[in-house]
C-alpha cells in the first residue's frame, strides 16, 4: 500500500516538475547588488524554473530551521520531565524492592498492592 500511495504522488510530482522545468527554460539574470543590477560580478544568469526551485528549497530549509529553533525550549522540558520520570520509577522500583523485603521479614504486615506495568515495562 505504501509503494503504491509513494508511486501515485511521487510520478505526477516527477511529471509536474518536467513540465514546469521544460516550460520555465528561458535564461534569467539574478544580480545580487541592490545599488548596481547591471555589474556582472555579482550576477548569474540560469535558467527561470533553478531560480524558483532553489528559492523554494530555501525557504522550506529557513522555515524548518526557524521552527525547529523556537522549539527549543519544548525540547528541552521533554528531556528534563523524561530523566524526571526515569528517576521516579527507579525510586518507585527501590520502594517497591524494599517493602518486599521487609514483608517477607516480617509476614504480619498487610499485603502490597498488585503491581502493574506501563507500556516500557516498568513496575507501576
Amino acid at each position: 500500500m505504501r509503494k503504491f500511495f509513494n508511486a501515485a504522488v511521487l510520478i505526477p510530482l516527477g511529471v509536474i516538475f518536467v513540465v514546469f522545468a521544460v516550460a520555465n527554460r528561458h535564461e534569467v539574470t539574478v544580480s545580487f547588488d541592490p545599488l548596481n543590477s547591471q555589474d556582472s560580478a555579482l550576477s548569474l544568469t540560469l535558467p527561470l524554473f533553478v531560480v524558483l526551485i532553489a528559492v523554494a528549497i530555501l525557504g522550506v530549509a529557513a522555515g524548518g530551521s526557524a521552527t525547529w529553533l523556537s522549539q527549543r525550549r519544548w525540547r528541552r522540558a521533554a528531556r528534563h520531565h523524561e530523566a524526571d520520570a526515569r528517576q521516579m520509577r527507579s525510586q518507585l522500583a527501590d520502594l517497591r524492592a524494599s517493602l518486599a523485603e521487609t514483608q517477607r521479614r516480617d509476614p504480619g504486615l498487610p499485603a502490597a498492592i498488585g503491581y502493574r506495568r506501563d507500556k516500557q515495562g516498568a513496575t507501576l
